[in-house]
C-alpha cells in the first residue's frame, strides 16, 4: 500500500514520542496535532536488543486514546518481537515494524503482523546491508533505515545512510514495489531537505521537535524544508 492509498501527502513528518515530556505527553501530542501532524512514531526498547528501556503497549494505548485519528507507527526494537505483536496491535498500532536483525523467520513475522490488521514494516541497523532486504520487499508496506545506532535519542546522523537510502530506492524501482522509505535518527533542519531529495518518504524526528522551544514553529520549519526539497525532485 502506498501513501496515496493511505490518504497521506509525501513527505510525512513523524514526531517520535520517545523525546516527548511524558509528564505532559497528552498536551505535547495535541500541540503536534494542532500543527497538522497526523503520524506519530513509537519507539519500543527492551534493554536487550538495544541498551535502553522505553515503554510498552500501555503508552501506545494512551497515545491512541489521546489521538484517536492519528496514524501510529510502532517500531519494535526488541528481541523476539513475535511474542508482543498482538499486544501492540491491541494497543492501537496502525503499522508495526520489526528489525531484520531480530527475526530469523522474517516472512512469518510479517505475515503475523498483517493477520492482526496492521500494516507491515522492516527495519535495518546502520551496519546492515540494504541488499539483505530484497527477498522481503514485496511483502512490506514500509522500510525503516536507522541512521543512528538504535537505543538512545539525540544521536548524530550517520552520513553513510544516504548511500543506503539510494540503494533502497533503486531496489524499489527494480522490484516494482510500493513500500515507503522511512528514516529515523539524527533528523533535523540540517538534513531534512537532503533526505527527502535522496528519496525518503517519512522523516522521524524526536529531539529536533520535542526539545525545541517552539514545537509548532519547528514542525513548520521541518515541513517547509522537506516540501521544498520534494518539489525539486519532481
Amino acid at each position: 500500500m502506498n501513501a496515496e492509498q493511505m490518504n497521506f501527502d509525501l513527505p510525512i513528518l513523524a514526531p517520535s514520542i520517545l523525546a516527548a515530556d511524558f509528564s505532559r505527553l497528552g498536551e505535547e501530542l495535541q500541540t503536534c496535532a494542532d500543527a497538522d501532524i497526523r503520524w506519530f512514531h513509537c519507539d519500543i526498547m527492551d534493554g536487550h536488543f538495544v541498551p535502553n528501556i522505553s515503554y510498552g503497549p500501555g503508552i501506545v494505548a494512551a497515545v491512541r486514546e489521546s489521538q484517536p485519528e492519528a496514524f501510529l507507527d510502532v517500531h519494535l526494537m526488541i528481541e523476539d518481537p513475535d511474542r508482543y505483536l498482538e499486544d501492540f496491535a491491541d494497543a492501537g498500532a496502525d503499522l508495526i515494524s520489526v528489525h531484520y536483525e531480530t527475526c530469523p523467520h522474517l516472512h512469518r513475522t510479517i505475515d503475523a503482523i498483517r493477520s492482526l490488521g496492521c500494516m507491515t514494516g522492516v527495519v535495518i541497523n546502520p551496519a546492515t546491508s540494504a541488499e539483505l532486504l530484497r527477498p522481503i520487499l514485496a511483502y512490506v508496506d514500509l522500510v525503516l533505515i536507522m541512521s543512528v545506532n538504535p537505543g538512545f535519542g539525540g544521536q548524530a546522523f550517520i552520513e553513510s545512510s544516504y548511500r543506503k537510502i539510494a540503494e533502497l530506492g533503486a531496489m524499489r524501482s527494480e522490484e516494482n514495489a510500493e513500500f515507503l522509505i522511512e528514516v529515523d535518527g539524527g533528523v533535523g533542519l540540517k538534513n531534512a531537505g537532503k533526505l527527502v531529495q535522496a528519496g525518503v518518504d517519512i522523516l522521524v524526528a524526536g529531539s529536533s521537535i520535542f526539545k525545541a522551544d517552539d514545537i509548532p514553529g519547528r514542525i513548520a520549519e521541518l515541513r517547509n524544508s522537506a516540501i521544498k526539497s520534494s518539489e525539486k525532485t519532481v
